[in-house]
């Protein structure tokens, strides 16, 4: 069995960046984002990226970075709201951006790591999200055609992996990963936890090692809160 662990985000990411790709970076919000993977895309200096994430990130954090480096040409996303930069980039026109709706979004990427190259659905039917796309009526209802999603790497967070990279993710953190997992050429993992062969319960493990290329331990893992609220006590 090839070694699939990395000693270190660098090493994980060494000869799989060039200009021009497309990248599938997971997360969700502040949560579940690969950050130290897209810190060494940040240091790489790659430029004309096309990247799939749900928002890009957040103010002064994960994609972020790409985007106030002007390294993205194109975002295929579902939210541009928590994100400053990345609503000035798109509104200006800097950014090319490709809006989906956000079930549209999981689907198409699901959709390129099943080998489906197109479904139908009727989420954006007489919208501008159905303008120039293919639309057929089924019992009675029109649908749209969705194209599938696919990148020449992925980046994904998980909790916990093993040697052979299978995969477990940690309640929200899991958002996009699983899909994003199995829709890249290559794959590569960053976890909180390397643990040894044999020891996650198989009936746990949520992306199959299979999926998954390489695996490094995460150097940032922040853990921020998207926002903290607090309630006056009352008085005892």
């Amino acid at each position: 069995m090839r070694q699939k662990t990395y000693s270190n985000p660098d090493a994980a990411l060494d000869g799989l960046l060039r200009d021009g790709m497309t990248i599938m970076s997971g997360g969700f919000g502040l949560c579940g984002n690969p950050e130290s993977l897209i810190d060494v895309v940040s240091r790489s200096g790659v430029t004309d990226l096309t990247v799939i994430s749900n928002n890009a990130g957040a103010d002064h954090f994960g994609l972020w970075a790409l985007l106030n480096k002007r390294q993205i040409r194109k975002m295929i996303s579902s939210y541009v709201g928590d994100n400053r930069l990345f609503e000035e980039l798109c509104l200006s026109g800097e950014l090319e951006v490709e809006l989906n709706p956000q079930g549209t979004l999981a689907e198409r990427i699901r959709a390129g790591g099943a080998g489906i190259p197109a479904f139908y659905t009727r989420t954006g039917v007489g919208t501008v999200v159905a303008e120039g796309k293919r639309v057929e009526n089924f019992e009675g209802s029109d649908y749209v055609m969705e194209r599938w999603l696919q990148a020449d790497v992925s980046l994904v967070k998980a909790w916990k992996a093993d040697p052979e990279g299978n995969l477990v993710y940690r309640k929200t953190a899991r958002n996009f990963n699983p899909m994003m997992a199995t829709a890249g050429r290559v794959t590569v993992a960053e976890v909180e936890q390397i643990v040894p062969a044999g020891t996650l319960d198989p009936e746990a493990i949520q992306t199959p090692g299979i999926y998954v290329d390489r695996v490094v331990k995460a150097t940032i893992s922040e853990k921020r809160i998207e926002r903290l609220t607090e309630r006056k006590r009352e008085n005892a």
